[in-house]
């Protein structure tokens, strides 16, 4: 037995103010099975390492290390960011300390740190004017649906100094509330402390563990936290009525919605083993609440693959994400440094399984202790129906948890009892506001909101199982992965898919060996623009596919839009962009409740479709606009809306019917025998 009396967290705390201190990190986490009145206290040595596979992964406890994960990171999938050299560190601890929370607060410094010269280095018109310019230009133009464009709180800190950083957690501690994780994180170069909403991602029981002594592991559970939607609290604090009012706001609404999907995305890439969406939820904090959804999966993969393969969140960069790089960079001053990169513990649970506990580094003030200068960058979530002075507020209420620790922006008063000395109930807790949480739940599609790991086709594929059982299918990503989302659903049906990108070698080639059915799937971008290289590439695949009739044919979006036009049909740009929309429409006689994800749209007038008809092309399209929803014709189908989206409530049962029609298509007389040569529409 260990005799050796514990050092009180006075005398803990005490030393980590020392100048010759080594590097360490204080955590606060909420994470499920742990006590939350616990605060965690590690210190060690730090390393910079190159990739996330060169993080350790030290048996022995769940702190086995803690990397720093920059957002220049991303580059590791691939995607164009600008490299501000700022490193990927890692803090393997060699002293491990759990305090109470009470008994931390006590010991941590108590005084007021000064911040000098501190002020945006985007002003709120020039912030404005770069929402209008995002809106217009980005997503008005189908480079995607949403975007999160950084504006940063610049300032110094005099004399800064170990004691000034342990204070600013204590105040974080004290003043904010329902924070996933509250941090300090001193590497000796740099400084971190910030108290973030939410998590990156989690998970637990993976590879390396046992179960029953049958061998490793099967899988680990996975959980992703998309947060987004913001509740500004008034000067007089938060009420139900205000908040029901956020909670109706179809433009947040539809905010998180994206984010969801984008998340499901890479959810589908890493939960090899299933997945579903838990939610929605309220998040409740000092200046703000949000909405927010959980994703939980099973997935095989080591924690830095699964790391990696979610770098970084939608509720950080936007969707899709990789063209949501090329957005930033377009519309941001330099580097991001760690902001929306994410803290990753990374250790092993009892049985010696992977365990992963990340959060996504916002709401951080990211400070250099050598001179005391000062980052806090945020950012707002930029959506089709964004109001350009609401997304400036947006960013003010999201920095203000730390700005108040930092004493730049007073505290709020909080009523914590009722008047008759009651605590103040959770706005959660009102009935009125469940049920419209409830109802944010109704509109998103049931294939979503339940695990389902049983071999065979889905129940929701219907009476279409049984014609896709046993087939395999190409899916073309257009750089836009909710091909792995299709994927998903499309496996789901009975088909075996491969999921392949527009830009890998051989594609085309590869198509035209295929023996079974090629879907085109979405993508960002002009698809008029026949003079940029992927859409080039992409209407000449199409036109390969129409003109050879070999492969029976599904485009959805993009490849919907590129079938359109080798069927003679035009395409335009949409007046106001569908992106993320979940909309009502007639679905080949059917009502049909979909999700768009558009700023382009193929459209025709009645004319015109009566001409297709007689070719034995069906069209379901607005009757107003002319906007074409979806077309299916002999041994090809189309989708303008996204059948994979949480959005479109029966998109399996869609996906199914069609992929079933183009392999047994028939001329209207009951002809047969082969496709049709190209159907043309005629122009003017």
């Amino acid at each position: 037995m260990d005799l050796t009396p514990k050092p009180s967290p006075l005398a803990l705390i005490e030393r980590l103010t020392r100048e010759d201190a080594p590097p360490f990190a204080l955590l606060r986490r909420r994470t499920p099975g742990r006590d939350a009145d616990t605060v965690e206290l590690l210190s060690g040595s730090v390393r910079t390492v190159e990739r996330l596979a060169d993080i350790p992964t030290v048996h022995g406890g769940e702190a086995g290390a803690l990397a720093l994960v920059p957002f220049r990171q991303i580059r590791e999938r691939g995607f164009g960011v600008r490299d501000d050299g700022t490193p990927l560190s890692v803090l393997l601890p060699d002293e491990r300390h759990e305090l109470p929370l009470a008994a931390a607060l006590e010991a941590l410094p108590a005084h007021r740190v000064r911040v000098e010269r501190g002020a945006f280095d985007v002003d709120d018109d020039a912030y404005e004017e770069i929402v209008r310019r995002v809106v217009e230009d980005e997503i008005g133009t189908g480079e995607g649906a949403n975007f999160v464009i950084r504006r940063t709180f610049q300032g110094e800190i005099p004399g800064f100094s170990r004691a000034d950083a342990l204070a600013l957690f204590a105040r974080l501690l004290r003043g904010e509330q329902g924070a996933y994780w509250t941090f300090v994180v001193h590497t000796g170069d740099r400084v971190l402390v910030g108290a973030s909403p939410e998590v990156h991602v989690r998970m637990t029981g993976g590879i390396g563990g046992r179960e029953a002594g049958d061998g490793p592991r099967a899988g680990g559970t996975v959980v992703m936290n998309p947060i987004s939607g913001t509740y500004r609290y008034p000067a007089q604090g938060p009420d139900v009525e205000g908040l029901l009012g956020f909670l109706a706001d179809r433009k947040e609404s539809e905010e998180l919605s994206m984010v969801v999907d984008e998340e499901l995305k890479m959810m589908c890439t890493v939960g090899d083993e299933g997945g579903v969406v838990v939610g929605p939820r309220l998040k409740e904090m000092a200046h703000l609440a949000h909405t927010e959804y959980e994703l939980r999966g099973r997935s095989t993969l080591d924690v830095r693959e699964v790391l990696r393969e979610t770098m970084f969140a939608a509720t950080v960069t936007g969707s899709p994400v990789q063209n949501a790089c090329r957005v930033i960079e377009r519309h941001e001053h330099g580097g991001r440094g760690y902001y929306a990169g994410a803290l990753a513990l990374i250790g092993h649970d009892a049985g010696g399984a992977q365990t992963l506990d990340s959060p996504i580094l916002i709401r951080t003030a990211d400070i250099d202790p050598a001179d005391g200068s000062l980052r806090v960058p945020v950012g707002a979530t930029l959506v089709r129906a964004s109001d350009p002075a609401s997304e400036v507020a947006e960013t003010h209420a999201k920095a203000a948890g730390v700005l108040t620790a930092l004493g730049v922006r007073e505290a709020p008063v909080r009523r914590e009892t009722e008047a008759g000395g009651e605590p103040r109930p959770r706005l959660a807790d009102d009935p009125r506001v469940q049920a419209a949480l409830e109802g944010r739940r109704a509109g998103l599609a049931p294939f979503w909101l339940r695990m389902r790991t049983e071999p065979g086709p889905h129940p929701d594929a219907g009476e279409f199982a049984g014609e896709s059982a046993g087939g395999e299918v190409l899916v073309v990503d257009g750089e836009d992965t909710f091909t792995s989302m299709l994927a998903h659903l499309l496996r789901s049906t009975g088909y075996g898919v491969t999921v392949r990108r527009f830009d890998e070698a051989g594609l085309r080639a590869d198509v035209a060996a295929h023996e079974g059915p090629v879907v085109l799937g979405p993508g960002p971008g002009d698809p008029r623009d026949e003079a940029e290289p992927k859409m080039r590439f992409l209407r000449a695949l199409a036109a390969d596919l129409v003109r050879e009739r070999r492969h029976p044919l599904l485009g959805v979006c993009l490849g919907h839009e590129l079938l359109a036009a080798e069927l003679g049909l035009d395409l335009v740009r949409k007046d106001l962009p569908y992106q993320g929309a979940q909309e009502r429409i007639d679905l080949f006689g059917q009502p049909a409740t979909v999700g768009f994800y558009n700023s382009y749209t193929a459209r025709c007038d009645a004319e015109t479709a009566a001409e297709l008809a007689l070719h034995g092309v069906e069209l379901s399209r607005d009757t107003v606009s002319g906007d074409i929803h979806a077309l299916r014709g002999p041994g090809f189908a189309g989708v303008q809306f996204h059948p994979e989206s949480v959005l479109t409530l029966d998109g399996v049962k869609a996906t199914a019917g069609l992929l079933a029609d183009v392999r047994t298509w028939r001329l209207p007389g009951g002809s047969g025998g082969g496709l049709p040569e190209p159907v043309r529409a005629p122009r003017g």
